[in-house]
């Protein structure tokens, strides 16, 4: 996508309070990602679309390393990266939502999953993800960047668009204490998240977590670079947004 100015923003996704949490004692960079869920059955900022509910987006993050996989389904059954194959650009991945005799909420909400590209996959040339959940099956285009090196990130926080009003962000720190968005504001091609501050004790393991902030009243008029500036949560600092 192109750079946006976005004139007013909105979170449309937070990271929900039951999303899955696997290894929250492993040493950094050993535990299982954290992905997250819209708590609000993706009414926050975003319109429910019904034609839209099998379609699934990306979002390039850590260097190029990893990306992000948007689906909807229930908040409280938060789909992990399984089997995760490449062939030449194109990636295969099969998301798991757990037991199938889990009780789930009945409300749809956008859901991020973190998914390690395999070795071999160029993130400067353009990527196809093909995504399977459950019997759906469904493919996604990411544009080559060549600003993404693979280095690595050591555990810097990296965001990247989905499309023209959504970003996934990923942050490192305790995968039982998640980030979660207090509020979003947006001034030209610049925005600002403010994060709650964790009281309540935190594994210290090191975990990659992600959190969805969607945007509204866009003006593509800006083609500069989206810069987030992150407040509280212990995740003060700036971002520039990877474009897709």
């Amino acid at each position: 996508m192109t750079s946006t100015r976005r004139a007013l923003a909105s979170v449309w996704a937070l990271l929900a309070a039951s999303a899955l949490i696997v290894g929250c004692t492993a040493s950094p960079g050993d535990s299982a990602p954290t992905s997250s869920a819209d708590p609000d059955g993706g009414t926050a900022g975003i319109a429910v679309d019904g034609d839209d509910m099998d379609d699934v987006e990306a979002a390039w993050l850590d260097n190029g390393n990893m990306v992000a996989v948007l689906t909807w389904g229930s908040s409280s059954c938060v789909p992990l990266a399984g089997d995760i194959a490449a062939e030449g650009q194109t990636v295969r991945v099969t998301l798991d939502e757990g037991d199938p005799n889990t009780a789930c909420t009945s409300d749809l909400a956008a859901r991020a999953t973190l998914v390690d590209l395999p070795e071999g996959v160029d993130p400067t040339r353009d990527v196809e993800i093909i995504v399977t959940l459950g019997d759906r099956t469904d493919d996604v285009d990411l544009d080559g960047n060549p600003a993404l090196t693979r280095a690595s990130s050591d555990f810097q926080p990296t965001a990247g668009w989905f499309d023209d009003d959504a970003l996934a962000l990923l942050t490192w720190g305790s995968s039982s204490c998640p980030p979660v968005v207090d509020s979003v504001e947006v001034a030209g091609n610049a925005g600002t998240v403010r994060f709650v501050d964790e009281n309540g004790a935190c594994t210290r393991d090191m975990a990659p977590r992600v959190t969805l902030i969607g945007f509204d009243d866009i003006d593509d008029d800006d083609d500069d670079a989206f810069v987030l500036t992150l407040v509280g949560g212990g995740l003060d600092g700036e971002v520039t947004v990877i474009e897709n």
